[in-house]
């Protein structure tokens, strides 16, 4: 396929690799990072996507798709299917999806799961909002940048399933670097922690798969001094995020609201900023009950 990439940062780059080094043509374009070997590098997004079967695009946040979706929507073919790869609002993904229906386009919002090593190893899990057709047709496009991809329902759907995902995932790293932290404080060793926790009903992916601790469990951020996979500040963005879809659909989230405040002093007050979210460890490590 002729393919337009918007977004050649951490994650965008990699992906766009990915789908040229599979053989598809792919034209890209970033405000500030270079296009990676093998994707021909434009001089403006509307450049960029002029011709392509399917533009994805892999962005900061809703305003700057907002954005970048007026430039590019009336300089796509007619039939090209647009896929807003980033996590941005329901509302924003739902607004450029109505969009690009008024212009002819299709369009998928498929917000992804993985982090940098998963958009470079190309085992991303894509949820993913729009309509049948579109979704059969970038499908083994999803399979080149992924392992997984869902159909969650209309537009904006993927998004939700990515903020109800990314909820969980907080408040469950929240609860795991606690644990480990009273884990220490009462005398339990962090090895005889992990081996009871990860094969009994306090299993979880942060627990098995990204442990917080250091040296216990498979390899992760924890082991190169939380160098980020998940930054702390993306976590705050996406819990943001998760909250104001709550608030608009009259939820009662009080556990994603709490990690929200946590991720918040985390990150705007303490040392967070820069850190993998997963650094929660060492922040509860040194915090009595009364702070």
């Amino acid at each position: 396929m002729q393919i337009g990439f918007i977004g050649l940062g951490n994650m965008g780059g990699p992906m766009a690799a990915n789908l040229a080094a599979a053989g598809h043509h792919v034209s890209g374009f970033d405000t500030a990072a270079e296009a990676p070997d093998g994707v021909t590098s434009t001089t403006s997004a509307a450049e960029a996507v002029a011709g392509a079967d399917v533009v994805i695009t892999m962005l900061p946040n809703g305003a700057i798709l907002r954005a970048v979706a007026d430039q590019i929507l009336p300089a796509m073919r007619a039939g090209a299917i647009l896929v807003d790869c980033s996590t941005v609002e329901v509302e924003a993904a739902r607004q450029v999806a109505g969009q690009a229906a008024v212009a002819g386009l299709g369009w998928l919002d498929a917000p992804v799961s993985g982090g940098v090593g998963g958009a470079a190893a190309g085992t991303l899990t894509f949820m993913v909002g729009g309509d049948d057709a579109a979704f059969e047709t970038v499908t083994p496009l999803f399979d080149i940048m992924g392992q997984k991809a869902v159909l969650c329902g209309p537009a904006g759907n993927g998004q939700a399933a990515k903020i109800c995902n990314n909820m969980i995932l907080g408040v469950t790293m929240i609860a795991t670097c606690e644990a480990f932290a009273m884990a220490d404080k009462l005398g339990l060793a962090r090895q005889a922690m992990f081996d009871v926790v990860s094969t009994s009903s306090g299993y979880s992916w942060t627990m098995n798969a990204y442990c917080p601790a250091p040296g216990i469990g498979p390899s992760s951020p924890a082991d190169t001094g939380y160098r980020p996979g998940f930054a702390a500040e993306l976590m705050l963005k996406d819990l943001g995020l998760a909250q104001a879809a709550a608030q608009g659909a009259d939820a009662d989230t009080p556990m994603g609201a709490a990690a929200l405040e946590l991720y918040r002093r985390f990150v705007e007050e303490e040392d967070g900023l820069g850190q993998d979210f997963s650094a929660m460890l060492p922040r509860f490590e040194g915090r009595g009950r009364s702070t």
